[in-house]
């Protein structure tokens, strides 16, 4: 019999208690500790330090001899497709009957990755020694996320590892497709907008000094320029006799915004504006809560305690804004309240949704109910991509012809003036 420390709330007061107990299978100690009135967060086999070293040693193993070459990479050199293929292709290789450590071996020899190559190896490894998949997921932080990694947990422990990874290959590939259309979608305003910094550098370092050599000779026969022209020739001087200077303002304007960004309540500030900004606002909008209610359904789906898939819902958000009322609501479920209340207060989510989380709480279907909210999204997200494309287009060009137009205006303004003298 092994003995498990467990990290659990108490249902009753809501207080968060640890400990350990003598069980013959991590099931066996989740079962226990819900007859007990406990909500089990992390139930974990407490080995003996000898027995760990052993298995740790074991398991890497094969990486000593590599320590130096790994040391010098950049990066885990695993991308999300390459992920989300070897996901896919694991759940299949499982679901086919074939043995988890037989699937790596399977997708480490095809694989042409070096990045996942290597660490489909290193997870054979840790299972060859003795330790479960999840724990050699762990090992990599930077390739798998805790959503991946709580979920497999959560498989290993309902024996349902090949229905899960089905799951999370079908999460990943939805993700996935979401996220590529928002990134085309934005490529041409991107591009555009591109294209007008570069067509203003050519007309203010190149075209306008021609024509402030034209209007020399006016103003120094006594007509004054217009404010406009002279406000373009004061910028284009700037702009030229200024190079270096501008491209450094420009650079540390971006730079900037980055560490900010990087920044809690920078960040918090940006994803605000993201979530109310005219026009993408709502695109940011419904891919956020879409991937809210898709992750959070998953996890619940898959076995994962409230609680903890709570939080790793928070981390995984992508936005601070969305993440903070995730937080509230945590707190109430903790404290043994609805997940509804802190929703609504958050004023983040549309009355649907908030409603359709009740029904579903209620019903004591809630993760059916989740994924048909983040169903319903993906299908909004795919038609306000759409509205935005063709709303951006015209914007844009709007936008460039306002800049140019804006620059030829200025330098025919001094042409009038002189027209409309000669005219009197």
């Amino acid at each position: 019999m092994a003995t498990f420390q467990y990290e659990a709330l108490d249902t009753k007061t809501g207080k968060t208690e640890k400990g350990e107990m003598p069980a013959n299978s991590q099931a066996e100690a989740l079962s226990r500790l819900q007859e007990m009135g406990l909500a089990p967060t992390s139930v974990e086999e407490a080995k003996p330090a000898s027995k760990a070293k052993k298995k740790k040693k074991r398991a890497g193993g094969n990486k000593k001899g590599k320590k130096n070459a790994l040391d010098i990479q950049i990066g885990t050199g695993v991308n999300e497709k390459s992920l989300t293929i070897f996901t896919r292709q694991l759940a299949q290789l499982t679901s086919a009957g074939l043995p988890l450590l037989s699937g790596l071996t399977v997708l480490e020899r095809q694989e042409k990755s070096p990045g996942l190559k290597r660490v489909c190896g290193e997870l054979a490894a840790v299972i060859e020694g003795g330790g479960t998949f999840s724990e050699g997921l762990a090992q990599h932080p930077k390739v798998f996320n805790k959503l991946f990694v709580s979920m497999v947990k959560a498989g290993e422990l309902g024996g349902v590892l090949e229905v899960v990874l089905d799951r999370l290959a079908q999460f990943m590939e939805k993700a996935a497709r979401i996220k590529g259309k928002v990134k085309a979608a934005m490529f041409y305003p991107i591009a555009v907008l591109i294209v007008a910094i570069v067509i203003m550098g050519i007309l203010l370092v190149f075209v306008i000094p021609k024509f402030k050599e034209v209007f020399a000779d006016l103003t120094g026969s006594g007509g004054g320029l217009h404010w406009f022209t002279e406000l373009v020739l004061s910028i284009s001087n700037t702009v030229k006799t200024n190079v270096f200077g501008t491209l450094t303002g420009m650079f540390s304007f971006f730079l900037i915004l980055s560490v900010l960004g990087k920044t809690k309540y920078g960040r918090f500030v940006l994803d605000k504006l993201a979530l109310f900004f005219p026009v993408v606002g709502p695109v940011v909008e419904k891919v956020s809560i879409a991937r809210f209610a898709r992750t959070l359904g998953t996890l619940i789906n898959s076995g994962v305690p409230i609680l903890q898939a709570l939080n790793i819902v928070k981390d995984t958000s992508g936005n601070t804004v969305i993440a903070t009322a995730v937080q509230d609501v945590h707190d109430s479920v903790k404290e043994g309240e609805t997940i509804v209340a802190p929703l609504e207060a958050s004023r983040v989510f549309p009355p649907m949704v908030i409603s359709m989380v009740d029904v579903g709480e209620k019903t004591g279907d809630m993760p059916q109910m989740l994924e048909k909210i983040a169903d319903t999204y993906d299908e909004e997200v795919d038609r306000s991509v759409e509205a935005m494309t063709s709303l951006i287009e015209p914007i844009m060009i709007c936008f460039l012809a306002v800049i140019v137009g804006s620059i030829v205006i200025a330098m025919f303004l001094p042409l009038i003036q002189m027209i409309d003298t000669m005219g009197k």
